[in-house]
């Protein structure tokens, strides 16, 4: 079936509204808002957080729903325009595209002065709130906190995880949950802070070295946390998640309390209770403010110090890469042979790649849903095939293929994008401008202090030289086995935040064409610093590509590179060889060493 017939698949997305709209009545607000997350402002969320997939039939991982009595809208950024207009039934829902935030100017037109719009308080941060306040404010439109209104209307809404915890080694995470909890400590000291609120599952599995499986792809135990300043750490979840052996190995150190009495726990505290604004709850601001509770705004101190790898870290995802790139290698091979045959569909080549990590023995997981996209499927940003949507890769086409892996080693994000069969001269034309971004990234130095902002236009130039550009950043943060996506580094159009040497990110430049294809690359990247040239010579930081695996040297004209450039591509690919080459044999040794030729 055609992708565009993929939203008149019979969601109920009119029922669905009505009862939402008659449950607003009923608080008496004139608009509601549902983002795309859950109380911990996840971007891996579990299946009874799906409220806006539930609402709408949109899948995509970030968005926002406002419907009022008459009408509703759904805000997606550019990531998304194509894949929302596919899922979502445009007769119903209005769909708004783009950089900026756009529902609260589309409330403001859609109720008359004095009208209230609602919003959950445990699914928007405090932030948020504000902003979207301050927006409605001059049209006279109120903002109210009504939580759980679309959970009063999902009958049949899925259990809460009960995901089993289990702790994640020294040899892996390179330092101890003891010493993590001093270093904590003593940041919140220097903010003049008694006590901590962390709202992030992931600073918390970070910090004393625990991971879970209550989501797909994220290893981490849904749950909230109160670290204090005199080392105690109070964990908000449910206690049957934790084995008698981890309680024990906790215990000196942690208590574990039900997730249901921490709001009246909340009324123990005393003195500045530190609270990150960008990333916990209103709700929690509300309770805290009931409990008249001092609140400290300001960043989760676990954040930058968790982006920040530790030497045994990054030796250890050096070990994931490797494991990753002999994966990748031999599912790149095995397209190849596939594509002879047209013997591949797009879910039959996630299922390969997926088979050929497991085969190692090491993965826990993916890191995320594989994106497998063959000829225009991969103009969708984030598309992911389904029986409807599933698509045969034919000649003639471009696959992208976006995925990566969750190892106790580390966290993996790969994208290559090939061609199948004979590539066509305006594919290879559009791919090299993407490689030629990559490359530029990935070989560019620049003083310290400089954030992703400083960087993203590196890549995007050769692109922007053609008359061409994407809609999505261009690096984002990656995790040690945690997120996918981690900050608060980014290299982004709206990056503040100074990337440091021991923080990891992807580099990936695209360029979409829709109806037609879409190109990708990929590569993880540590941040290093650059040996100084001289005495004489300023601090200079770059990037130290570490992913492992081969470019498709079909689709790449020689004749758009520089010398610089052919020089990295050859020594990266002289690189993948020599570390990928001794763990493959027969064909796949053959296909690789091919793959990983000189290009000029």
């Amino acid at each position: 079936m055609p992708p565009t017939q993929h939203r008149r698949s019979g969601h109920p997305i009119g029922e669905r509204l009505t009862k939402l709209r008659e449950a607003m009545r009923g608080v008496g607000v004139d608009a509601y808002l549902v983002p795309r997350t859950d109380r911990f402002q996840s971007g891996m969320i579990a299946p009874q957080d799906e409220r806006l997939a539930w609402l709408t039939g949109f899948t995509g991982s970030a968005g926002c729903l406002a419907a009022t009595t008459r009408s509703a809208a759904l805000e997606v950024d550019g990531r998304y325009d194509v894949q929302a207009r596919l899922q979502v039934c445009t007769e119903e829902i209005e769909i708004l595209v783009g950089r900026q935030e756009k529902l609260p100017g589309w409330i403001a037109q859609s109720l008359p002065s004095g009208s209230s719009a609602g919003f959950d308080p445990w699914l928007h941060t405090r932030r948020d709130v504000r902003r979207i306040r301050k927006e409605l404010y001059p049209n006279e439109i109120e903002l109210r906190s009504v939580a759980g209104l679309v959970d009063r209307i999902w009958t049949d809404r899925p259990d809460a995880p009960m995901g089993t915890a289990y702790d994640y080694p020294i040899e892996h995470a390179g330092e101890r949950r003891e010493e993590k909890i001093e270093r904590m400590t003593r940041e919140l000291r220097k903010a003049g802070a008694k006590a901590a609120i962390l709202t992030r599952p992931e600073s918390i599995a970070w910090l004393l070295n625990i991971r879970g499986s209550d989501v797909d792809y994220l290893p981490i135990v849904q749950a909230y946390a109160v670290l204090a300043d005199d080392c105690r750490v109070e964990i908000f979840t449910d206690p049957n998640k934790f084995d008698a052996d981890l309680v024990n190995e906790l215990k000196p150190f942690v208590r574990l309390r039900p997730f249901e009495i921490m709001p009246s726990a909340l009324a123990e505290l005393s003195g500045r209770t530190l609270v990150d604004s960008s990333s916990a709850p209103e709700r929690i601001f509300e309770l805290l403010e009931e409990h008249n509770v001092r609140v400290a705004e300001g960043a989760d101190p676990c954040v930058k110090a968790k982006a920040i790898k530790n030497k045994i870290e990054i030796a250890n995802h050096r070990t994931a890469q490797e494991l990753d790139g002999i994966a990748v290698a031999k599912f790149l091979a095995w397209i190849d042979r596939s594509a002879a045959t047209g013997a591949a569909t797009e879910i039959e080549a996630a299922a390969e790649l997926e088979q050929l990590r497991r085969s190692s023995g090491k993965l826990k997981g993916l890191s995320f849903a594989t994106i497998a996209a063959s000829g225009p499927h991969g103009a969708i940003i984030h598309y992911h095939p389904t029986a409807e949507t599933n698509r045969r890769l034919e000649p003639g086409d471009l696959f992208l293929v976006d995925s990566g892996g969750q190892y106790l080693d580390g966290t993996t994000d790969i994208t290559r994008t090939v061609a199948i069969g004979e590539p066509a001269q305006d594919q290879r034309n559009d791919y090299t401008y993407v490689l030629k971004g990559l490359i530029a990234l990935s070989t560019a130095k620049w003083p310290p202090d400089r954030t992703g902002r400083d960087l993203d236009t590196i890549a995007r130039y050769p692109l922007w030289h053609s008359g061409q550009d994407f809609e999505h950043g261009t690096g984002h943060g990656v995790g040690h086995f945690l997120g996918v996506h981690e900050g608060p580094q980014n290299i982004s159009k709206r990056s503040t935040e100074p990337l440091v040497p021991g923080m990891i990110v992807s580099v990936e430049p695209g360029l979409y064409l829709e109806g037609r294809y879409g190109i990708r690359l990929e590569n993880l990247a540590l941040v290093v610093a650059c040996l100084p040239a001289s005495s004489d010579s300023h601090e200079f930081l770059r990037l130290e590509t570490m992913t492992l695996a081969p470019f498709d040297r079909r689709l790449i004209d020689a004749s758009k590179l520089s010398r610089d450039e052919c020089h990295w591509l050859n020594q990266y690919h002289s690189s993948v060889l020599a570390k990928i080459g001794p763990h493959l044999a027969g064909t796949d040794l053959d296909w690789l060493e091919q793959a990983c030729a000189a290009i000029r």
